[in-house]
């Protein structure tokens, strides 16, 4: 007989929507969505209760530290969460990410250094018209001695250097007259080239500069965690100043050691 009524088709059971004049009010709520609500509605009005009876029988004089070491914002309550942490576990966190700031130190210096050796072959020596920090500081000179006036007279750098004259001002990727002759010849630079050349040389200087900003700002960092691990540990500290990054430094008392 199950196998009969199964075979017949049946009407499905459809749920009344909600009416036309009523969409601005949403779905039409069903009775489970209602139970869902009450409950909700229930359990928050439990609470409440709870929480005025509390309130109700608590002692004036009852005092924990919790009520002044913690703090909020705009009525809501801020955790901090190294102090929600075993120290054991803040260490750990505090070394990984020391960890990891090295490692990418290790990285910046890496493609810093090549980025450096690439410039010697697109350089033309003479940067004067580069600004960077390093500008402030004395620029080196090459000094020849002689033994007298006339020497000095008659001396000439390109002779001397064994290079064309207008290679002299350069510092380096200076090639020697002997290179050049043997050296094949170079088809003439156009100014299309010659513009395309500075233009690459502009753009690895400032990718120079930015990681060079990027070693210092890393730099930072791990001396922060240094200090952090530091200030973590025990014994008396004093702040006497600050470094070159602008971060505190400390200075602990010393311990006799038994």
């Amino acid at each position: 007989m199950s196998t009969i009524r199964n075979a017949v088709q049946r009407r499905n059971h459809k749920e009344r929507g909600q009416l036309g004049g009523r969409e601005r009010l949403g779905l039409l709520e069903k009775k489970k969505d209602y139970l869902l609500r009450a409950k909700d509605y229930h359990t928050k009005q439990n609470k409440l209760k709870a929480m005025r009876e509390k309130a109700l029988f608590r002692n004036p004089d009852e005092f924990y530290f919790k009520m002044i070491n913690t703090q909020t914002q705009k009525g809501v309550h801020i955790a901090k969460r190294n102090e929600e942490l075993p120290d054991d576990m803040v260490q750990l966190m505090k070394s990984q990410d020391k960890q990891y700031i090295k490692y990418q130190r290790d990285l910046s210096k890496r493609r810093l250094q090549r980025l450096k050796e690439s410039l010697h072959f697109i350089d033309d020596g003479n940067i004067d018209d580069m600004k960077t920090d390093e500008d402030s500081k004395p620029k080196s000179n090459h000094i020849v001695f002689v033994d007298n006036e006339e020497q000095v007279r008659k001396f000439s750098p390109a002779k001397h250097l064994d290079t064309l004259p207008e290679l002299v001002h350069r510092k380096f990727n200076r090639p020697t007259t002997k290179s050049l002759t043997e050296a094949d010849v170079l088809a003439t630079i156009t100014g299309r080239e010659l513009k395309d050349i500075k233009k690459e040389r502009e753009n690895k200087y400032k990718e120079m500069m930015s990681r060079v900003k990027r070693e210092e700002q890393l730099a930072k960092a791990e001396e922060e965690l240094a200090i952090q691990k530091a200030l973590r540990q025990k014994g008396r500290k004093k702040k006497v100043g600050t470094d070159s990054y602008g971060l505190p430094v400390y200075k602990w008392a010393a311990e006799r050691k038994k």
